[in-house]
Formats: structure tokens, sequence, C-alpha cells
């Protein structure tokens, strides 16, 4: 029973995509074999690239008021929205299944790429420094959907996710601790610095800048600010390149994701266009000369199949590749600020975010900002508008909610209701869908 549990867990589609993918650039029916094998299925975009969706759904960035809108969502999404006890019903949760399935993709290359043939040591060495860091990466993102915030006092004992670093169809699938979790996570990440070189032939493969900027999106999340900002610096070390929006709203085109400087390691939300209304508060976070508003935003009567009052996230469309949410340049240098002004130093802190800022104005709209003794308030509703539309608000959220200070209650009207979610709640801890504890009854279920 368990191994036809482990694999509704992934899904039976690991093994057909991976071979498949394998055999596509391979002759023959084989096994995996050569290290050009594993090489090829981590080059797999479709599998390893995409990450998750529902949480960006939830988060105080999105705001749907349209009832016409509305009648056209799924219920899945009507549930995520509004933070119902129960998500996913009697069906699958694409982001869990997404997810496992990827770390079982890396479970393969791990155990097995050092034994493989025809390749060279360094080859070896780097197919398992990417594994590694995309296996760090499916983890970081299930453990702060489907857990608590990680929190020092609390854990070594807050239920985590299952944690399975085989390809092996009868581990269990007991869920490891939070801790448990985060450690695994920083290990593979510290294990392939020493094993990926500073660059890939292109950004989705990860490389040492990307890891690095991996390594401070984490530390960040865990409140390890000293950590969080020498990765950072690490990372901006390798690269530190910004593009200057003013050329793209002069008429350039805007850099495709492979090709965007600015992108340390291409990850994308699991769902490829989120054509929903972002909210108010966020809209008004801006400067009218903003050029990331300009830009990046549209009204969403230009969503000619539902459209709806109020302004859409537009830079899927401007780059026709989806939503990017891998580390970037400009996550760095917020990183590095909040660390900064976390530390006291106000004045350093806000040079990083007037560095970011120059290059989000035209020349003749840009004012830096002046010094405050209190910038971390400045800091983060700067990283709210660089960084809308990329998932990471839901964590922003969980993490910030730790602090009184930022600890904020959300309110939504809905379909005739009204949904209040509380800071720490559980509800900011995903429902396992039904369907794996149905066939997994030792995966414990989250409060709501």
């Amino acid at each position: 029973m368990k191994k036809i549990t482990y694999v509704l867990l992934m899904t039976a589609m690991v093994f057909s995509s991976c071979r498949d993918y394998v055999e596509v650039d391979q002759p023959g029916k084989r096994t995996l074999k050569y290290t050009s094998d594993f090489q090829y299925i981590l080059n797999n975009t479709t599998n390893l690239e995409s990450t998750f969706y529902y949480p960006e759904l939830a988060s105080d960035d999105i705001e749907i008021v349209d009832e016409e809108f509305i009648s056209r969502m799924s219920d899945v999404d009507k549930y995520a929205y509004a933070w119902a006890d129960y998500i996913f019903i009697d069906e699958e949760d694409r982001d869990w299944t997404r997810l496992y399935k990827q770390v079982y993709i890396c479970n393969e290359v791990i155990t097995n790429v050092m034994s493989s043939a025809e390749g060279t040591e360094s080859e070896k060495n780097n197919i398992m420094g990417q594994a590694k860091v995309h296996r760090a990466y499916a983890y970081y993102c299930l453990v702060n959907i489907y857990a608590r915030q990680y929190d020092v006092a609390t854990a070594s004992s807050d239920p985590g996710v299952p944690l399975l670093t085989t390809p092996d169809l009868f581990a269990s699938l007991k869920r490891a601790s939070v801790r448990e979790v985060y450690d695994l996570i920083l290990q593979d990440l510290e294990d392939a610095t020493g094993l990926l070189p500073d660059f890939q032939d292109n950004s989705f493969m990860p490389s040492l800048a990307g890891t690095y900027g991996f390594l401070a999106r984490v530390s960040l999340q865990i409140g390890d600010y000293d950590n969080a900002l020498l990765n950072a610096e690490d990372a901006l070390g390798l690269r530190n390149t910004l593009n200057n929006l003013e050329d793209y709203a002069n008429g350039s085109a805007y850099p495709v994701k492979y090709e965007d400087p600015e992108i340390l390691m291409a990850k994308g939300l699991g769902s490829t266009v989120l054509d929903y209304r972002l909210s108010d508060e966020l809209t008004g976070l801006f400067d009218e000369n903003d050029l990331r508003y300009e830009l990046f935003t549209r009204p969403g009567t230009d969503i000619t199949w539902n459209p709806f009052s109020g302004r859409v996230y537009w830079k899927p469309k401007l780059v026709y590749q989806g939503i990017y949410s891998g580390p970037t340049v400009p996550e760095m240098l917020l990183i590095k600020a909040e660390c900064l002004a976390r530390s006291g130093d106000a004045a350093a802190a806000t040079e990083v975010l007037n560095t970011l800022r120059i290059a989000r104005f035209r020349a003749g709209d840009y004012e830096p900002l002046s010094v405050v003794d209190d910038v971390l308030p400045t800091v983060l509703d700067e990283r709210r508008r660089e960084l809308f539309g990329t998932g990471i608000r839901w964590f922003d959220l969980k993490r910030l909610n730790k602090e009184d200070r930022f600890a904020k209650t959300i309110s939504r009207e809905f379909q005739g209701a009204t949904y209040t979610l509380e800071p720490n709640a559980n509800k900011y801890v995903f429902p396992i869908a039904n369907i794996y504890i149905s066939q997994n009854p030792e995966i414990e279920q989250n409060p709501r």
C-alpha cells in the first residue's frame, strides 16, 4: 500500500516524465545511466521551474470585488482566497504535487549521478549542486506553505512536511519538524556552494550566484539577519546589474527571462498567468511616477477574457514568460537594506534603497529618500513595491507577524461574507489535501 500511496503523493507521472524526457534526447529505452541523462532531467523546466500558486492568491496583494469575475473562479481558488478550512476537498493540491515531484526528481539525481557513466568529476559535481539547490527550493516552498513560520523556540516541535531524501517508494511520510526541514535546506545549499560555478549557461540552472541569493532569502525567512546580509552581499558581489526602467518606458523591449540580468535564479509561480485584481492597499503604495506601476500594472479591463475594475499584474504579459519568483538582484538589495536597518545603520540602508529606486523612475522624476532613524518600515514598503506578484508576500506576512509592530490582521469581503485572517492564525498554514491524508494516515493534518 505504501508504494501506491507514495506514488499518489508524487503522482505516477514522475516516472514517465523523467524517463520520457531522457528518451527524447537519447535513443532507445533504458534506465538512467550516463551523466548527461541526469543533466537532461534537470534541464526540464516544465518539471523544475514552476513552484506554487495558491499562497499568492491568499495574500493581501490580491483583492477580488467583481461579482462576474468571482462567478468564473474555480471552487479551489475561491477557497484559497477565503482561507477556507478545507481547500482541496476531493482533488489533488497542484502545489503539493508539483513540489514533491521536484523532490523526487532531485533525489533520483542526488542518489545516482556520482556513479553515472561517461561524465567528468566536475560535471557530476555541477549536476549534484544543481539538484541540491532545486530540492532545497522545493522544501523551502513546502515548509512555508504547509507549516508554521520558523520560530527558534518551537521549530523543533512544530510539524513541518514529510522529509524525503532518497527515491525510495517505501520511505516514511511522517512529517519532520520545521527545524529538520530547514536543516536540510541549509545543508543542501551549503553543499551546493562548493559544487557550482559562479554562473551557468542560463539562469534556470542553479549557479553560485543564485545559490547565495537563495541562501539570503532563506536566512531572512528564519530571522538570521547576519547570514542573510552576508549571503546577499556575496550574491551582489557576483552580479549587481539593475534594469533601468526608464529605458523600457521609452520603448525598449523588456529582457526576457533567461536574458534578464536581474535574475539570479529563474523560478516561477505554478500558474503561468495570475489575472487577479491587485489590492487597493498595494497599488496605493506606489508614487504616481513609479515606473513599476506604469510598466508592471494595467487596468483590469485589459484582461479581455475576464475584465474587472482596478489594476492587474502585467509583467507576465510584458515578457510573455510567466511570473518570476526566484532570487534577483533587487531582492538582494532589499535584503541587504533590511538587515542594515535592523542593525541600526539607517544611513547605509537608505543608500541601498536609493541604489534600487534610481532605476525605477525617470531621471527627471527621481527624488532620493532622506535618512530617517526608523527606516525599517520604509524598507518593507519598498520590498512590497518591488516584489509584488512573485508569491513572496505570503511568506513575508508569516515572518513579519512574529513582530508586534508589523503583525497584520487582514479582512476581506467575499461572496456576501466577511473573512478575517489574524496574525499567526492556523489559517496561515495551508491544509493538506484530504486525498493525501486518506491514503497516508501517518501524515498529520494541520489544525484549522
